[in-house]
């Protein structure tokens, strides 16, 4: 049974369940790949008891039973269709030939979805200890039961308002990850946020930056320390995730535009390619280097999406231009070659190839 590693049953609707704050609270804790012998360490709840509150979540339909249990399946799931694939597995990345510029992408990391779906169904407990029991004390008499509460009250003050508050918090020798993505996600004043990202491990956590970014009170400076330095793919994603404020957005955009022209030449072919050219609608009057084009004119080019784009792109380098004119996608659509034979940086016997 130690050996077990629970995982969520994603046929079941976590945020509608009726469970405890202490079932939230270890249900926020299971992430698919950590086993029952280290939830004692991570939750700080005795095994006997870890063990006991997994029952209940089986038996309510949460977590998938143990594969050694002969038990039946949970009461929420259909049993022939229980084992289909998840719907997010679907093949959506087919060509497109024609879509907007704005198109969201996978997340670079899934681990965090699932601490979601699980994080909703004690949110709202937590959040609901924070308003009946905490919230009517002053001020100064919650920042310092935070430096010392446990769960789940300590989680229920990352609902706090209040910086200094939340300042407690993260001196509390208990806080972890789920408490800081909470606050990532929950706390909505900038110096509680700052005060946050002032540890370098929450900082640096994939879960608490995509809260982060969500959050609209992050201020613009705090997401240009955060990323300044990440990949142009990462900073991409961001700019074009309709879950992020409009502001932030256009910061990741500006980011991005200032990154582009000191990453290596590697890291940007990876963004053209990866985005099928979509991100050059946001490079308007960026051009590239010499070894950035010799690295895209050594590439074979077959997708529509990413011709089109690459010859509305204006800063296009000529022998770039010469190089799609080669390819057999352009060939057999003369639509595709006729606008790269009138795209400005076209030498003039391309243009009448």
């Amino acid at each position: 049974m130690n050996d077990w590693t629970p995982k969520l049953n994603s046929a079941t609707a976590l945020a509608k369940l009726p469970l405890t704050p202490e079932e939230g609270f270890v249900l926020s804790r299971l992430d698919g790949a950590t086993p029952v012998r280290h939830l004692t360490a991570l939750t700080g709840l005795p095994p006997e008891r870890i063990q006991a509150i997994l029952t209940r979540l089986v038996e309510h339909g949460a977590v998938l039973p143990s594969p050694t249990s002969a038990s039946a399946p949970p009461p929420s799931a259909t049993p022939p269709r229980s084992a289909a694939p998840p719907p997010e597995e679907s093949p959506e990345d087919s060509e497109p030939l024609l879509a907007d510029s704005e198109e969201p992408l996978s997340p670079e990391e899934e681990a965090p979805e699932e601490d979601d779906a699980s994080a909703e169904a004690a949110a709202g407990n937590w959040r609901q200890i924070f308003e009946r029991r905490l919230h009517p004390l002053p001020e100064n008499e919650r920042a310092s039961l935070a430096r010392s509460a446990e769960d789940p009250e300590l989680s229920a003050f990352c609902f706090d308002p209040v910086p200094a508050v939340i300042k407690s918090v993260l001196e509390n020798m208990r806080v972890g990850l789920g408490h800081a993505r909470l606050i990532a996600r929950h706390h909505h004043n900038p110096v509680g946020l700052e005060a946050l990202c002032g540890r370098a491990a929450f900082a640096s956590d994939v879960g608490v930056r995509r809260w982060l970014v969500r959050n609209p009170q992050l201020p613009s400076g705090l997401y240009r320390r955060l990323w300044s330095g990440r990949r142009l793919m990462e900073q991409y994603k961001v700019a074009m995730d309709r879950d992020v404020p409009e502001g932030t957005r256009r910061t990741a955009r500006e980011v991005m535009r200032t990154r582009f022209n000191t990453a290596p030449a590697e890291e940007r072919v990876e963004l053209i390619i990866n985005t099928e050219g979509r991100v050059l609608a946001s490079l308007v009057g960026l051009g590239v280097d010499g070894k950035t084009a010799a690295l895209l004119c050594g590439r074979t080019y077959r997708s529509p999406m990413l011709i089109q784009n690459i010859a509305r792109w204006s800063a296009a380098p000529p022998a770039l231009i010469v190089h799609l004119l080669k390819q057999e996608a352009v060939r057999r659509q003369p639509q595709l070659r006729m606008l790269l034979q009138r795209h400005p940086n076209a030498p003039a016997d391309a243009r009448r190839g």
